[in-house]
């Protein structure tokens, strides 16, 4: 696990509150169109619908997020879902219980 750029990815508010919707999607998001349910992720477009900002902004923040490992995603035709790492936090959470 590479530390110092998990906690980059975690230096920023809109990445965090991120991790906080993706933690929670169907709390945190309306209903998808193209797929049922949340199990494959959200799509980018309700990521950046709720964050209020820029597609390639939302598209930026979730690919930092996505290279330390703490959200994977998948592709299904033209749209890309997103969803949370949950093993990468529980090792986040040794590292920090034992490292730091």
């Amino acid at each position: 696990m590479k530390q110092l750029e998990i906690f980059k990815a975690l230096s920023n508010k809109t990445r965090l509150e991120i991790l906080q919707w993706l933690k929670d999607p169907e709390a945190s998001f309306p209903e998808q169109a193209h797929v049922s349910g949340f199990e494959l992720g959200v799509c980018v477009g309700e990521i950046q619908r709720k964050a209020g900002l820029t597609q390639s902004t939302v598209s930026e923040y979730l690919s930092i997020l996505q290279r330390a490992g703490l959200v994977t995603s998948t592709r299904v035709g033209q749209w890309t879902y997103y969803k949370r790492n949950d093993i990468a936090f529980d090792e986040l959470s040794k590292i920090i219980q034992s490292d730091i």
